[in-house]
């Protein structure tokens, strides 16, 4: 191993991604083939032996039909499923909470890759109770996970540098999530979309396409090529484009609804001084008291997409109350019971969740279209189908690569003009709120990209002649306040000032590195005695401490005293406007 080793590192850029993409891709197929199979006997357990039902599956998986069961048992099956995956992940890999996507995005920017050996399994498994047993959540997020976690172990089994291993893991996301959504184009597409939200990290594009075709070809080779929802074969309309751009337009604000939504329900549990290990079964608590009313809204909801394409909706359970009023309140529904399912510490996806909130509204802006124009609007599918991937485009700040990956699970090449302004609009709409907290706008945000844009015209940038900012907390401050004020700031990390000693001491509190939040201090946890600039260092002096301590923010002293802090953001500003002058 240690001569293949060696040959694999010396190979140029091509022909050494090419093996690797080969490799992440086998993974990728394989962990997607096993996750997905995971689900479907742990569903058959929980669902079918607790519950007696089966929820409909789309036309790509067979397209099973609803059975209903006994609908008084859904709550215990769900309950019991948030007991055993908050176990699971709260034991063994407490990183394995949550969506996935996001731990992957601030691996990439913040952790150099570093994935722990057991996630992929953890995840897996426990993601595959959320499902099963009837919570919210989507498929995509752990296999992402599981097989980024394997392009991580790679690295590391090859001696790769740390930049390689920062590629793998994307390659490993955007494989694992185009295998799974049988949606190769659009997965290798993600992987270099998704760190940021206007921007793309282009050396994960050549091995993200070899590896999402490897997992591709061997997931569909065992479950099947067909596009998850089918071929829509419907004939588009360019007369109803400024349709479509209204559609965009409600698709943005349920994407910011989501967002909020999600982020709410998942700061509040964080905040809650109870063992995480019940939280997620508090949540289940809400999601099967909700389900027993919206069946539609547990585990993955392909199937009921399904019928919202199909314009099945007498296919819904009603129970007796105006089919239209479900409609209107199953977007809502949905958003809850994800919130509460992965948001309260749960494992599952957010994206296959937001496809069936997009869905659901892009019904009912069908239905609303058809009422008004029954001459132009024939079809409600296609507001259905580009619903799915407006959302998504706007929630995830991914429209690029949700526009190729929602044609490919539809088959439905035909709508991407009405898709392409749809998701525009949302995108808008939906303005800096993203279901992926990690995520930062530029390359030139990311910590690992910082250096890459220090220019000689830095070297006159000094920060005397900068806006000092005080940003610190100080040490005797409780940890939860600190928390607050880092989200209020949209950081995560901030200095520390213990005005206890007699020479001010400045240290730096970092959200990755608070682990309890009860009765502590933030002088319990801080990293004392960081290295601080000079009044008149330089900026690409302060641009270099910035890398080297991997914040977005670098502590000034005069003399040996603090007087304040200069961010990433002043500089970057402050380089442009000089830039400019040069122009």
């Amino acid at each position: 191993m240690s001569i293949f080793n060696i040959k694999v590192r010396k190979l140029e850029y091509f022909e050494k991604w090419l093996i690797l993409g080969i490799m992440i891709g086998v993974a990728a197929g394989i962990g997607a083939i096993i996750f997905y199979y995971l689900i479907v006997y742990v569903q058959s357990l929980f669902l079918g032996g607790i519950v007696g039902m089966t929820v409909p599956t789309a036309s790509g998986e067979g397209s099973s039909r609803f059975v209903q069961g006994n609908f008084l048992l859904v709550p215990v099956s769900i309950i019991l499923g948030g007991l055993l995956s908050g176990f699971l992940v709260y034991k063994f890999a407490p990183e394995a909470e949550g969506h996935g996507t996001d731990a992957i995005i601030n691996s990439f920017h913040n952790k150099n890759g570093e994935i722990r050996r057991r996630v992929p399994i953890v995840k897996a498994i426990s993601s595959a109770i959320t499902i099963g047993s009837g919570g919210s959540a989507g498929r995509e997020g752990p296999t992402a996970q599981i097989a980024s976690g394997i392009g991580s172990f790679l690295a590391d089994l090859l001696k790769l540098t740390k930049k390689e291993r920062r590629i793998a893991i994307l390659v490993g996301a955007g494989a694992g999530i185009g295998t799974i959504f049988k949606a190769p184009i659009g997965g290798a597409l993600l992987a270099v979309e998704v760190p940021y939200k206007r921007d793309f990290e282009t050396s994960a594009l050549f091995p993200a396409i070899v590896a999402s075709a490897v997992g591709y070809s061997i997931f569909g080779s065992i479950v099947g090529f067909q596009p998850i929802f089918g071929y829509y074969l419907g004939v588009f309309n360019p007369l109803n484009l400024p349709l479509y751009a209204v559609l965009g337009i409600g698709t943005g604000i349920f994407a910011i609804i989501y967002v909020k939504f999600f982020y709410y329900i998942h700061d509040k549990f964080k905040s809650f001084k109870i063992s995480n290990y019940y939280k997620p079964a508090i949540g289940a608590v809400v999601v099967g008291m909700l389900a027993i009313l919206f069946p539609e809204i547990m585990s993955v909801g392909y199937g009921w997409v399904q019928l919202m394409v199909n314009g099945s909706i007498s296919s819904f359970p009603t129970f007796g109350l105006p089919i239209l009023l479900i409609l209107i309140f199953l977007p809502f529904a949905k958003i809850v019971a994800t919130a509460f399912s992965i948001g309260t510490g749960g494992s599952g996806g957010v994206f296959a969740p937001g496809i069936f909130v997009g869905a659901s509204v892009g019904l009912l802006f069908g239905m609303l279209f058809h009422t008004i124009f029954p001459g132009l609007v024939t079809s409600v599918a296609p507001f259905v189908i580009v619903g799915m991937l407006a959302l998504m485009g706007g929630a995830g700040k991914i429209p690029i690569s949700v526009l190729l990956m929602i044609t490919e699970m539809t088959g439905s090449l035909q709508l991407l003009p009405a898709a392409m302004i749809a998701v525009s609009m949302s995108y808008l709409i939906s303005g800096q709120s993203t279901l992926y907290r990690s995520q930062v706008a530029t390359r030139e945000e990311s910590p690992v990209h910082m250096n890459e844009y220090q220019k000689p015209i830095l070297e006159n940038v000094k920060l005397k002649d900068l806006q000092l900012n005080d940003i610190s907390v100080d040490a005797g401050t409780p940890v939860s306040y600190a928390i607050k004020r880092m989200k209020e700031l949209g950081i995560s990390s901030m200095p520390v000032v213990d005005k206890t000693q007699r020479k001010k001491r400045v240290g730096m509190i970092a959200l990755l590195n608070i682990h309890s939040i009860h009765s502590k201090k933030v002088r319990a946890v801080a990293t004392w005695d960081i290295r601080m600039v000079k009044l008149d260092s330089s900026g690409r002096v302060a641009l270099d401490v910035m890398s080297e301590m991997k914040t977005t923010w670098v502590a000034v002293e005069n003399g040996s005293e603090y007087v304040g802090c200069i961010t990433l953001k002043q500089i970057v500003n402050e380089y442009k406007k000089r830039l400019e002058m040069h122009d």
